[in-house]
């Protein structure tokens, strides 16, 4: 059975990094994997991510958002993630539907009920085998990402931010066993070895 694994965070936390480090580990060692992350990658997901991240001239609501991602988030499942799936095909995403119930949900104050619902259509019920959470106090993560080209969400006061922290912790500790949450303080190596212990445990002999 091939693995769904997920990489979440806030802001400059190395998401991008460690998936990066993880997908070429497996690939050394001929096991099938993709790289994919969210909300980009498909056609319908380049489109939403301009409009989401880069849209200076108009006004996003938080439910628009909700959608919008969602709506991405549906096509990735359905274009790329489940038919790789389904194939054998290991998955690693980073970000999927958590960075919206973080985002969305204890960022911008929707309705969980209402968040949980909308990321259910969105991901048609796929959830991950593991979620790797890298931690990082918001202030460290968003000095890493510097003041050039930031986007809608890197733009956001830090009070935002520590609510989307404070919500990934939360749902780290409602489901332990789908997550692994890493301090992202360490090195590079340090944190890439502490996510392949688990990983080559879950990986088939």
């Amino acid at each position: 059975m091939a693995l769904f694994i997920t990489f979440e965070g806030g802001e400059g936390c190395g998401k991008s990094v460690q998936s990066k480090r993880l997908y070429r580990r497996l690939s050394k060692l001929a096991v099938p994997v993709i790289l994919t992350h969210e909300p980009g990658v498909t056609a319908l997901g380049k489109k939403i991510t301009r409009l989401l991240k880069w849209s200076q001239d108009i006004n996003i609501s938080p439910m628009a958002e909700l959608l919008l991602f969602n709506a991405s988030r549906a096509q990735l499942v359905e274009e790329v993630i489940r038919p790789n799936l389904e194939k054998g095909v290991n998955v690693i995403c980073d970000r999927y539907a958590d960075s919206t119930t973080t985002y969305q949900g204890y960022g911008r104050g929707l309705d969980m009920a209402t968040v949980v619902a909308v990321n259910g259509v969105g991901t048609q019920g796929l959830v991950p085998d593991l979620t790797i959470l890298l931690d990082m106090p918001v202030e460290e993560g968003l000095a890493r990402k510097g003041e050039k080209n930031k986007d809608r969400f890197e733009t956001e006061s830090s009070k935002f931010h520590k609510r989307v922290r404070e919500g990934y912790k939360k749902l780290a500790e409602t489901e332990p066993e789908r997550w692994l949450v890493v301090d992202a303080t360490q090195s590079k190596e340090t944190i890439a070895g502490i996510i392949w212990q688990r990983v080559s445990r879950l990986l088939p002999r």
